[in-house]
């Protein structure tokens, strides 16, 4: 996809493209060799190609290993990251402290019994990973449900901008909430039904548990489909199964639902033939206007054991205080934790993360020293902020959010960075969650000026944009941007580049392989670095709150925040 303004690209042949391209950023890449006075006036030109690499190799070595929250891998990367804004010149960004305390509790929860169903033409006895998992996020030793009634809610949404409404009319207080995986619009083909293939929050699973317990359930149910979650049961399998981290609260998380699960499409199948409805389809049925909730006349039982850990972990944050509006706020993101050690595979055990997320950790590490050799400072304060446990949930972010230490109605921006991978300079920057905010005007203005173009995400019913840690920030109304290099390889080609991103998810991606290689080519890093800078530099310049499109979900929480 191009933009207007790219119409000679539909004249000039792919090979011709990209040799005028790879001149456009032979000429950006040689203006690093500029005079210290040039890098001063031009700071994004102070972003170095070997300190990236430097970063990368260092956070991903197996010194710190692994970078898992409550280990000793994090006490050695929250200073690394910490010991290298003190040099950049940045501030603590809490007070007088670089870190931020992020209080978590890891919940291994298993099953007592089977899960049981009652109450339909036959009773199920569901096996546990095959048929369905369950867990809780209740900080209690144990959970045991007893008989609870099973309702089904469609997708489980309320979402008042597309006028929708699942849980209307409907009492769920005591019992167990069942609802399909995605949105309403998913599969219809209709762009103004919800977003269509592009999904909403409202199709993410976090927002369908925290609906429920809104509603006062005692459980939430989501039917698994592979197409529309975009991942296969495996994923559901391995990732609600064993210790999962949370946020500790006050009440102990007592205000969520007793227990969080899924079922298998095959169960859920079962589950309508044994109310009687065999040949009901109710992924259909809950895409129109006129569906109401029901009772599937089934009762649910189960029980869960809890072993329970407490235990803290950190933020880091650094502040590089603006000229004029100083109490206005463009905060830089990235997650710097991964996986730590596990299983072996192939004889390593450690989760090194070289590209998720020390990428992401090193071009933020050089935005901080590139504002800090800036002779005059923006009007707008920037804040560098590396968050813990993303992999978990992102939930350094989340309580960041819930907890700020700069106002929401005084944050401008948030500017996400997560696992860019390193394959050379490439024509086009993928925008994550596409159309959502004007920052996507800004990044489009700075890829041009770098001979590039913006494309949206390929994969918009992936639903990436709720995955990553700018995510937090959208929730509370700050607009926030996910950008990073496409899949063109100017070198190489699309093929080729599509194969690279293909064989990093297939192979390395959460794995012991991602690994620092010293042959990378690290160009489409320092673009990418150079591109965010520039973005919040002019974010960081300028008068203007950048604002959500019409459409977005978070465009009325902003709209709120401001006016208080």
């Amino acid at each position: 996809m191009k933009p207007f303004n790219h119409l000679l690209y539909n004249y000039l042949t792919p090979t011709i493209m990209r040799f005028l391209l790879t001149i456009a950023i032979v000429l950006i890449l040689f203006s690093c060799t500029t005079t210290q006075e040039e890098k001063l006036t031009n700071p994004s030109e102070t972003i170095s190609e070997q300190k990236i690499a430097q970063h990368i190799k260092t956070l991903s070595s197996d010194e710190f290993e692994g970078r898992m929250p409550f280990t000793n891998g994090e006490v050695k990367t929250i200073n690394y990251i910490k010991n290298q804004m003190q040099e950049s010149g940045l501030q603590p960004g809490n007070g007088d402290s670089f870190f931020q305390e992020v209080p978590l509790v890891e919940i291994n929860s298993s099953p007592t019994k089977d899960m049981i169903i009652t109450g339909g033409s036959e009773s199920m006895q569901l096996e546990y990973k095959t048929d369905y998992v369950a867990l809780t996020r209740r900080v209690v030793d144990n959970i045991s449900i007893e008989n609870s009634e099973l309702v089904f809610a469609g997708y489980g949404v309320i979402a008042p901008e597309y006028d929708w409404n699942d849980y209307d009319g409907l009492d769920v207080k005591g019992k167990t909430v069942v609802v399909l995986v995605n949105d309403p619009g998913f599969g219809t083909g209709d762009e103004s039904f919800f977003k269509g293939e592009s999904m909403t929050y409202y199709g993410r699973w976090t927002y369908k548990y925290e609906e429920a317990a809104r509603q006062g359930a005692e459980g939430l149910i989501i039917i698994h489909d592979t197409k529309p979650a975009s991942y296969p049961w495996v994923v559901v399998k391995n990732g609600w199964s064993g210790p999962n981290m949370y946020l500790q609260s006050e009440d102990n998380n007592m205000s969520r639902c007793a227990f969080e699960g899924w079922i298998s499409m095959e169960t859920a199948e079962q589950l309508f033939t044994n109310a009687g409805m065999k040949d009901y389809d109710f992924t259909d049925a809950s895409k129109k206007r006129d569906f109401k909730a029901f009772s599937l006349n089934q009762k649910v039982s189960l029980g869960l054991n809890n072993k329970i850990t407490a235990s803290k972990s950190n933020n880091v944050i650094g502040l590089y205080e603006g000229s004029e509006r100083s109490d206005e706020y463009i905060i830089y993101s990235g997650h710097w934790d991964h996986f730590g050690i596990g299983d072996a595979v192939d004889g390593d055990s450690i989760h090194n993360g070289a590209i998720d997320n020390a990428t992401g950790i090193a071009a933020i590490l050089e935005m901080a020293r590139a504002f800090s050799a800036m002779e005059t400072k923006p009007k707008r304060s920037v804040i560098f902020l590396a968050v813990t446990a993303e992999e978990q949930g992102l939930l350094g972010s989340a309580h960041y959010a819930s907890n700020p230490i700069y106002p929401v109605n005084k944050t401008v921006a948030n500017i996400n960075i997560d696992a860019i991978i390193p394959m050379g300079a490439v024509e086009n920057v993928k925008v994550i969650g596409y159309g959502q905010s004007e920052l996507e005007e800004y990044a489009s203005t700075v890829a041009e000026q770098q001979g590039r173009y913006i494309v949206p995400d390929p994969n918009p019913s992936h639903g990436s944009y709720f995955r990553s840690d700018h995510f937090n920030f959208a929730k509370v109304g700050i607009p926030a941007l996910y950008a990073k290099s496409g899949e063109i390889s100017i070198e190489h080609g699309v093929e080729w580049g599509k194969n690279i991103y293909d064989d990093y998810y297939a192979k390395d991606y959460h794995q012991p392989s991602d690994e620092y290689n010293p042959d990378w080519d690290l160009t489409g890093v320092v673009l990418d670095t150079k591109l965010l800078f520039e973005v919040g530099l002019k974010v960081a310049t300028e008068d203007h709150f950048p604002v959500w499109k019409d459409g977005s979900e978070f465009k009325a929480i902003r709209e709120e925040s401001l006016s208080n």
